[in-house]
């Protein structure tokens, strides 16, 4: 179950990760939230920003040009 969709397409970096940190900030520890952007980079870029954090990537996935990260906010 997700607790936030966090809705970054058509922005590029590094918008999405300050979107992403923003929706994360907002979250109770062990909260899930989602993020879908079309940029590019962020497959990379996303994944290096929570090995950074304490939280956890559950999924990382791309269909049509979307990118969709399942993050769970670590304590």
């Amino acid at each position: 179950m997700v607790d936030l969709i966090v809705d970054a397409k058509g922005l590029a970096c590094p918008l999405p990760i300050v979107k992403a940190k923003k929706g994360i900030d907002s979250l109770e520890s062990g909260q899930v939230m989602e993020l879908q952007t079309t940029d590019k980079g962020s497959m990379k870029d996303f994944q290096a920003w929570v090995n950074q954090t304490k939280h956890e990537l559950i999924d990382a996935k791309e269909k049509n040009g979307v990118f969709t990260f399942t993050v769970k906010k670590g304590s």
